[in-house]
């Protein structure tokens, strides 16, 4: 035990503090608070400090992380929120931990179901963030959002979320996944081109 170990590592060390200083002169102000510098500093050859001084930086999330979920609705010609959603339950049928409730709407008039939710709730807390609701979604009327930022002091205020808090049009969508979105709207167009010449043909 002749504590040469120890040394080594205070040198590691002691080289780091060094290279970061000499970074920091390098890079200048592009180091810190830029999206270059985070970029610098979460590549594989970075050197010195690669700490990411969060809250003020942020780490951007790969386009495919999910999180919580959010319904999507289409944006009407008066600016009125078509919703996706026709309550049919498959999400909370699939859903593990059973964070989903939906109340389903009926028609006043004669008690008939309309296809599009009265109440939708979701627990963030329970939700494990499976993505099984919107994989399993036939309508595409529900998606995993990117918003990882939730603490609050309120659990039951800020943690179930409601049909407001849950609905985001489809341009968000469309901005946070547009990869998914590309191939969704390429997929619907082809399926409603094959329906018209069905329907020609017919």
């Amino acid at each position: 035990m002749t504590g040469w170990g120890v040394l080594k590592s205070l040198w590691v060390t002691f080289k780091h503090l060094v290279v970061t200083y000499i970074e920091d002169l390098r890079y200048g102000k592009r180091r810190y608070f830029t999206p270059e510098g985070v970029e610098a500093r979460r590549s594989s050859d970075v050197r010195g400090i690669f700490t990411v001084q969060y809250p003020e930086e942020k780490l951007p999330v790969p386009e495919a992380f999910r999180y919580l979920p959010f319904l999507v609705y289409e944006e009407g010609p008066n600016g009125e929120k078509q919703m996706r959603c026709t309550s049919c339950g498959i999400c909370a049928k699939v859903c593990p931990p059973q964070c989903i409730w939906i109340v389903r709407r009926n028609d006043p008039q004669t008690g008939r179901p309309i296809p599009a939710p009265a109440a939708f709730y979701i627990d963030v807390d329970i939700c494990m963030n499976c993505g099984f609701c919107a994989e399993f979604c036939p309508f595409d009327a529900i998606k995993m959002d990117h918003d990882y930022e939730i603490a609050s002091y309120n659990r039951l205020s800020e943690h179930i979320y409601d049909l407001e808090k849950l609905a985001k049009p489809v341009s968000y969508y469309a901005s946070i996944r547009p990869t998914d979105y590309a191939l969704e709207e390429a997929a619907r167009a082809q399926k409603g081109d094959a329906k018209k010449a069905g329907s020609t043909a017919g």
